[in-house]
């Protein structure tokens, strides 16, 4: 049994057009071709932060404080060091799909947006932004909810 697939005239140019390009050609674009949006520059933090697919949870793992009780600043690398290795976090967005598995979680999220978390140590993706590290995980990786992320201890 033969399969004809017919297509407009339009987009089976498009196809023949794109099959005839290397893909070198199609995949590179030279630095004088790239533009900004200026609209992405009004956009706030937090629309330009990634936006978690899926059942993903994106958070910002705890920074701890800058001072010790007694007022001793602590150093940059120091804190740096600590957030990699944190298990508390600050859920910012939620995927479309997250918490939605009836099965698994019988329709009531484990977390929500603006909320402290509880994740496993250097738990899911780690990726750089301006001013900090955010992460992607999966929206089972959450262990608890916290009401102050002081409350846990790092060690």
């Amino acid at each position: 049994m033969s399969k004809t697939l017919f297509l407009p005239e339009h987009v089976a140019k498009k196809v023949k057009d794109n099959r005839s390009k290397d893909v070198s050609e199609t995949a590179y674009v030279p630095p004088e071709a790239r533009v900004l949006d200026p609209s992405l520059l009004e956009k706030t933090l937090m629309e330009r932060l990634p936006q978690p697919t899926g059942w993903r949870v994106l958070v910002m793992p705890y920074q701890g404080k800058s001072k010790t009780a007694s007022g001793l600043h602590i150093p940059d690398e120091v804190r740096e060091r600590e957030t990699v290795a944190t298990v508390v976090a600050y859920v910012l967005k939620l995927g479309p799909l997250a918490y939605k598995d009836q099965n698994k979680f019988e329709g009531t999220p484990w977390c929500k947006e603006g909320q402290w978390v509880c994740i496993g140590r250097y738990s899911g993706s780690r990726f750089k932004i301006e001013g900090g590290e955010v992460r992607i995980l999966n929206d089972d990786e959450v262990i608890a909810t916290l009401l102050e992320p002081d409350d846990v201890r790092h060690v």
